[in-house]
């Protein structure tokens, strides 16, 4: 295999950072508005519009950014999403108010909405496809640690000195990886592009190379989302407190980080084929939500160990396995499209999960997640001949 230049090894470590602050403003922040500004949180109501903002923003511009991101090159998109990131930041430090507040989280996810889909083009970009698999496994599992750390960081910062002081720090850190990837990041031109019309974008966004992994990416993340929700409700019906909930939760996410460089290293060497680790990826997920069902502490940290592993294993290799199937010159539009696909999970988990608890019970919200996991995968891998990779 062709080592990776050193420029391009340098030039990682800002993607990596960038993953970081992406992961960090969603979950940082989101973790510490419902106590934080009782003038600009007065209901459950308005935080939920507070999250979803952000989410939703996300989900409009992603695709969008990532063809500007083909048709301009990615690392303008990307200095230009981090420095709207560091501005939206910086624009509630400066007005705290809660008018702001909302300007400042929408102004965050459509900067993430930019900078995101651009840093996973650029990791494709510059690594050879025999290194994908490792620089994705890296770059998510900067990005996990973001999750991990974010609502830590966040809480401790809103302790410190506020909302306020929790925003200034995001600004901060939008505006250093925009510097550092400005001088670090080389200029990658846009490809020659052929024309393409509505119907070659639809033919190509439902071929199987990209359905596959980019449900088996959504998947994950709703299975992600559905454990870092409703596994400290489980541990707080069984009697467990805040503190051995969190644990779990943390478990979850520091299984999730340290699988993805792991599993990357293995595609790349050959010893695990595309193909089969998303499969058995979304089998250990759906294991994981199955032991959920567990009343107790080890049911839930079993979910939780599970859970991270089959995500851990998914991420790289669907990232990878898009990289790969998709024309370079549309490689921005294809992650903006995957991230969508990541979205629309992150929000589909919850709701099913959260609606069949509110009919029955949660055991068997659990079990309805757990069972599209197992049963859905199995029909799509098994159908057709051309492989993902």
């Amino acid at each position: 295999m062709t080592a990776i230049p050193s420029t391009s090894r340098r030039a990682m470590w800002p993607l990596y950072a960038a993953g970081f602050t992406t992961a960090f403003g969603a979950h940082g922040i989101a973790a510490s508005l419902g106590g934080a500004s009782e003038d600009a949180v007065t209901s459950l109501l308005v935080l939920g519009g507070l999250l979803a903002v952000y989410d939703g923003a996300e989900v409009v511009l992603k695709p969008v950014f990532g063809t500007l991101a083909d048709r301009i090159g990615p690392k303008p998109v990307l200095l230009g999403g981090l420095a709207a990131f560091a501005v939206a930041s910086l624009a509630y430090v400066i007005a705290d108010s809660p008018a702001w507040l909302w300007a400042a989280r929408l102004g965050q996810g459509a900067a993430a909405s930019a900078f995101s889909p651009s840093a996973s083009a650029l990791v494709a970009r510059l690594n050879p496809a025999a290194k994908h698999g490792r620089a994705f496994g890296s770059y998510g599992f900067y990005k996990s640690i973001g999750y991990t750390l974010g609502p830590l960081l966040g809480g401790v910062l809103v302790w410190a000195g506020g909302l306020r002081l929790l925003f200034a720090v995001m600004a901060a850190c939008g505006a250093a990886v925009a510097v550092w990837a400005a001088l670090t990041v080389p200029a990658v031109r846009p490809l020659p592009r052929a024309r393409q019309t509505v119907a070659d974008l639809v033919r190509r966004l439902t071929d199987r190379a990209f359905l596959a992994p980019t449900a088996a990416l959504a998947a994950a993340t709703a299975a992600l989302s559905v454990g870092v929700g409703f596994l400290p409700v489980s541990g707080a019906a069984a009697g467990l407190g805040t503190v051995a909930t969190g644990a779990a939760v943390s478990v979850l996410a520091a299984a999730a980080a340290v699988v993805q460089p792991w599993a990357g290293r293995a595609l790349d060497d050959g010893r695990l084929a595309t193909r089969t680790g998303l499969f058995v990826g979304l089998l250990v997920t759906a294991a994981g939500l199955a032991a959920a069902t567990f009343p107790g502490l080890a049911g839930i940290l079993a979910a939780a160990v599970l859970i991270g592993c089959g995500t851990g294993v998914i991420t790289p290799l669907g990232f990878a396995a898009l990289a790969a199937s998709a024309p370079q010159e549309r490689l921005g539009q294809t992650m903006g499209a995957a991230e969508l696909g990541r979205e629309l999970g992150d929000a589909a988990g919850p709701v099913l999960v959260g609606a069949v608890a509110a009919a029955t019970a949660l055991g068997y919200g659990y079990a309805a997640l757990a069972l599209i996991l197992a049963v859905v995968p199995s029909l799509a891998f098994s159908l057709g001949k051309r492989a993902v990779r």
